[in-house]
């Protein structure tokens, strides 16, 4: 059994005290579009359980549910913390695991919009504890591989890959695919095209923006035409994610300073 939360004091005491490390899933709770579920920490828990298993010795903390505020203040049903706030928690945490002996601590965060605030967090506890905790952005790191892993480029983007086919191997049960729909033509912001997440182009050149949601992904979708995504092309991300998570694990044996 890996998930902490789950198991009695004296059993993590003594796992901890063997060397087990423990991992930190993190997400949120922010639209998707239509056909997948609010919650991408619920993705960012359930690889790290498959990553707990591979290794052998680790241990899994509850999901962190709440992400950091970018673009998705204002969605029914979302909730965002501000950026301050989610420094002090991530912060807070990695400290707290610190003071309880643990050598080895594993970020895996799910949300583009905790990276600077994770990052932030990161620079604390090396400052003032001399300890690392290294993080794996995962989508970041998945979308990397899209065409890579034979998906289709038309699909990569928000309400799409690689949330999407993750989405259809780990729950597919929460998944409603036939309710994907292709990104919608947005109007112009300054009168210039959208371009991106927080951005605008002009003479060819990316200019970042306070964007908010409906003006970059109406409805929550920025995949051009996720139709192609698929349950094949999750396994395939998520067996890469857990192989280069369980690498980074035993990388950091007797390196946790």
């Amino acid at each position: 059994m890996s998930r902490l939360a789950e198991l009695t004091a004296p059993e993590v005491a003594r796992r901890i005290a063997a060397g087990a490390a423990v991992l930190m899933p993190m997400g949120s709770t922010e639209t998707h579009g239509p056909g997948l579920p609010m919650g991408d920490y619920l993705f960012a828990e359930s690889i790290a359980l498959r990553i707990a298993d591979a290794a052998g010795d680790a241990l899994v903390l509850p999901p962190l549910a709440f992400g950091g505020a970018d673009f998705f203040r204002g969605v029914p049903g979302g909730v965002a913390l501000s950026p301050e706030t989610l420094t002090a928690v991530v912060t807070d945490m990695l400290v707290a695991l610190h003071e309880g002996g643990v050598t080895r601590i594993l970020i895996l965060n799910g949300h583009g919009g905790n990276i600077a605030s994770v990052e932030e967090a990161q620079r604390r506890l090396r400052h003032a504890h001399g300890v690392v905790a290294p993080v794996l952005h995962l989508w970041k790191s998945a979308g990397a591989w899209q065409k890579e892993l034979g998906g289709d480029p038309r699909a990569q983007g928000h309400g799409g890959d690689p949330i999407a086919s993750v989405a259809l191997h780990l729950r597919p049960e929460l998944c409603a695919p036939e309710l994907m729909v292709p990104r919608a033509e947005l109007p112009p912001f300054l009168n210039l095209p959208v371009s991106g997440f927080g951005t605008i182009r002009a003479a060819g050149v990316d200019f970042g923006v306070p964007i908010e949601l409906e003006e970059v992904a109406l409805g929550g979708v920025a995949a051009a035409d996720p139709s192609s995504v698929n349950a094949g092309h999750g396994a395939l991300i998520v067996a890469r994610l857990v192989e280069s998570a369980v690498a980074m694990l035993a990388a950091m044996k007797g390196h946790s300073r």
